[in-house]
């Protein structure tokens, strides 16, 4: 028996979906003079031997031979005088969809003028609506059935993605540029993919980058190079790095006996050169008051100066007061006041022990 369909409708058409088919499988069995409801946001294409043959805007519609004439060259009507004929109705849904999203499945390497090569990862959103929904249901819907957004947002953002790779392979220059770009990369990006979109029967409304992110080992190289340029070039980096490995060990505990403990790393050795010579003074001291053949004792030796403390190349306030042997506020009034020529990095100082030379030269 004929499934006859007076009304042909799509009522609840939802948010995500792009195309609702009448019947949802097979053919449908229409008569003429059956009503075709078309609401104001959609838009139906009418199918019949897998062709379509005609577009209905919004409103309400009679099928007859005047509004469907291909059909009456496609009928094959009995003598009886049937009306009846197959086909299907597709309702594309003309909303606009906002909350399209692409993203990078694999970070894209780049070529960038201050770190060399750059791998980024890309995030945003995009609105679209079907703006030409015959040439949208003949492609997409008829031959690869793709009836909702999320079906449909794979294939479009292969089509971004291949975009975006080109187009900033063309333009890039360095990472650190890119804040600043995002208003004029989405506006290139939309421009591009414009025609894309235009031959699927779509139309690209917005695009927007969102976010434009390093993967860990580019985002390493940024902060080393950052570091790079707090410190100027790459022999102070080197010395910047020396200096912070020294200044981690000194805030260690001292050795035995707690020599050295709570002083920098320069103050322990300081402290024990001094002490080493102060012992070996006492000793030939002693030894000079004890001579064998009962005479006079020796004159006594000439006191020595304490033998210099060995520092490092760049020292902390602690090492170099050490080093001149007076207090670190003594070396923080220096600076201060430009007698010592430091680098402050963040909330801490390194004095290169070439500037306390010169400094004591002078």
């Amino acid at each position: 028996m004929a499934r006859i369909i007076d009304v042909i409708e799509a009522p609840d058409q939802g948010a995500q979906e792009l195309v609702v088919r009448v019947p949802e499988v097979g053919s449908g069995d229409f008569r003429f003079g059956s009503q075709v409801i078309v609401r104001e946001s959609q838009r139906a294409v009418f199918y019949r031997d897998g062709k379509s043959l005609d577009l209905f805007e919004p409103g309400r519609h009679t099928i007859t031979t005047a509004n469907l004439p291909v059909l009456s060259g496609l009928l094959r009507m009995g003598t009886g005088g049937q009306d009846i004929f197959t086909a299907e109705v597709f309702f594309a849904n003309m909303r606009e969809f906002t909350d399209m999203k692409w993203g990078t499945p694999e970070p894209i390497t780049l070529r960038d003028t201050d770190l060399g090569l750059v791998r980024l990862r890309g995030f945003g959103q995009y609105t679209m609506q079907i703006a030409d929904p015959k040439r949208f249901v003949d492609q997409f819907v008829g031959t690869q059935g793709m009836y909702r957004t999320g079906q449909i947002n794979d294939f479009l953002r292969s089509a971004i993605i291949s975009r975006m790779t080109d187009m900033w392979g063309e333009n890039m220059t360095s990472i650190l540029d890119l804040p600043r770009l995002f208003d004029e990369l989405s506006a290139a990006m939309r421009a591009t993919l414009q025609d894309d979109f235009t031959a699927m029967g779509l139309a690209l409304k917005q695009f927007r980058i969102v976010s434009i992110s390093p993967t860990e080992e580019t985002a390493k190289a940024i902060d080393e190079r950052a570091s790079m340029g707090a410190i100027g070039d790459m022999a102070a980096y080197m010395q910047f790095k020396t200096a912070r490995a020294l200044g981690d060990a000194a805030q260690q505990p001292g050795g035995a006996g707690g020599t050295g403990e709570g002083l920098g790393l320069g103050a322990g050795i300081g402290l024990g050169a001094g002490m080493a010579g102060m012992i070996t003074n006492a000793m030939n001291a002693s030894q000079g008051a004890a001579q064998p053949d009962g005479g006079a004792p020796n004159a006594p030796a000439a006191p020595q100066p304490p033998a210099p403390p060995a520092a490092p190349a760049v020292m902390t306030l602690d090492q170099a007061a050490a080093y001149l042997q007076v207090t670190p506020a003594d070396i923080q009034a220096l600076i201060d006041e430009g007698s010592l020529q430091a680098k402050r990095i963040g909330s801490q100082y390194r004095i290169a022990r070439k500037a306390i030379d010169d400094f004591l030269a002078g």
